[in-house]
């Protein structure tokens, strides 16, 4: 008897974990600036299903040759951290290495108008989101953490902070590597693309600590120099951020213990502290 009431209390609880937990929705959107569906995950959680308050979201966007799958693939975790932390978090698809910019030589690359204002806008309608910007970050890896800058940099009425894992935050020692010319032209022949649409060249738009800023690098990336560069710079024009280097390459093992960081600055944020 006592064996069946402990197997019934054990079914119970594992019941009740299971309907509280964090479930992620597969999202799909229709964009009218592409004129193509896109898939997001979108974690929500666990109190989502069950309570009438809103909740702040983080964006977070893949590196090239990734999807929309990646992180939640590769850091199953995530789901955990959106229950430790109350926050949605929406896996967006970055296509094609489109590098979330509007792509000024194809036009049918627009993921700067998809992510900002499409998808934004159909998160906030579709869950229970505090759809301002101080309820709003966006962060990434690679391509992903370069993507998150310039996104939020362009839209800070969007994003009210915005972090950066391994970003490759300077595209112009890179001019032949993941797709880019195919966003922004050769750049023999296309450099003012290339000047315009590097982030480290952005950097103009912030203006004190408006935006929130948190970025990180491993020693051994080889995006590390550009980094230690962009730090550099908003410390030349004392823009406020948090910038750490660890030990680590350009890999899920680094992007898997470097995505805790962030999630602690990013609630932080969204608590007002």
């Amino acid at each position: 008897m006592k064996n069946n009431i402990k197997w019934l209390a054990f079914l119970l609880l594992f019941q009740v974990a299971n309907t509280f937990a964090a479930r992620v929705d597969t999202f799909l959107l229709e964009s009218k600036s592409m004129h193509v569906t896109i898939s997001n995950w979108v974690i929500l959680p666990d109190s989502h299903a069950i309570s009438s308050k809103n909740f702040p979201v983080l964006y977070l966007l893949h590196g090239a040759f990734g999807t929309h799958q990646d992180w939640l693939t590769k850091v199953p975790t995530l789901r955990t951290y959106a229950d430790a932390y109350q926050m949605i978090i929406v896996c967006s698809d970055g296509g094609d290495n489109s590098w979330y910019f509007d792509s000024p030589v194809d036009p049918q690359m627009r993921y700067e108008t998809y992510i900002s204002l499409e998808l934004v806008a159909a998160i906030d309608q579709q869950y229970q989101t505090r759809a301002v910007r101080t309820s709003r970050a966006i962060t990434g890896l690679s391509m992903g953490g370069h993507g998150a800058f310039y996104l939020a940099f362009r839209h800070q009425k969007i994003w009210g902070a915005a972090g950066s894992m391994s970003g490759g935050l300077d595209l112009r020692p890179f001019p032949t590597s993941w797709d880019i010319p195919k966003r922004l032209g050769e750049y023999a022949s296309h450099s003012e693309n290339w000047e315009a649409h590097t982030v480290i060249n952005m950097v103009q738009m912030l203006n004190g600590d408006h935006l929130k800023l948190t970025f990180d690098c491993g020693v051994d990336d080889f995006f590390y120099k550009v980094n230690q560069q962009f730090h550099q710079k908003l410390l030349e024009l004392n823009i406020p951020h948090d910038y750490a280097e660890r030990p680590g390459a350009h890999d899920w093992d680094y992007w898997a213990n470097a995505i805790k960081y962030q999630l602690v600055f990013f609630d932080g944020y969204f608590r007002g502290e």
